[in-house]
């Protein structure tokens, strides 16, 4: 199975650099993994909402690039759906057995993502109603994949 995870703009810190570099190790006697950084688009802070919208489409069109016809895409998004890790344990499994082998997670940028990613995902998830910074959200989600494989094949790991 191939385990994507396109996210917008290059991690900066070296903490959450190293502690996805660790679960992205731990993950490689499973499943393969990789991490797709795509350029944000550089923007001042004060943008009017068309603006927003503009920065969102050229990252979108960025992240779309990148994705395969063949692969099943979860966006992440404050409103998708809240999955306990068994279910994302479950739905990896099902989707590995009986939709594809190839799954891309995508986390976007500071405004969000655009219209045309949103429509080509299959599904949305949510890890709650609080914004999370979205490079921290990386790292978030990679423990959360890692937690998946071990919870699919009944192996221990700390609570």
């Amino acid at each position: 199975m191939l385990i994507q995870l396109i996210s917008v703009g290059k991690l900066k810190e070296k903490y959450l650099t190293l502690g996805i570099a660790e679960y992205a190790k731990r993950l490689t006697p499973y499943l393969k993994f990789q991490m797709i950084e795509v350029a944000d688009e550089k923007a001042p802070d004060n943008l009017s909402e068309a603006e927003v919208i503009q920065v969102k489409v050229r990252e979108g069109e960025r992240i779309l690039a990148q994705i395969k016809s063949e692969a099943h895409v979860i966006a992440l998004a404050i409103d998708g759906k809240l999955w306990s890790s068994e279910e994302l344990a479950a739905e990896i499994d099902r989707l590995g057995t009986y939709g594809t082998s190839h799954v891309v997670f995508v986390i976007g940028g500071s405004h969000g993502l655009s219209d045309d990613v949103m429509r080509r995902a299959q599904q949305r998830m949510s890890f709650g109603r609080m914004t999370l910074p979205h490079q921290l959200m990386r790292l978030v989600l990679v423990e959360q994949v890692y937690r998946a494989v071990k919870i699919n094949r009944g192996e221990p790991y700390h609570k």
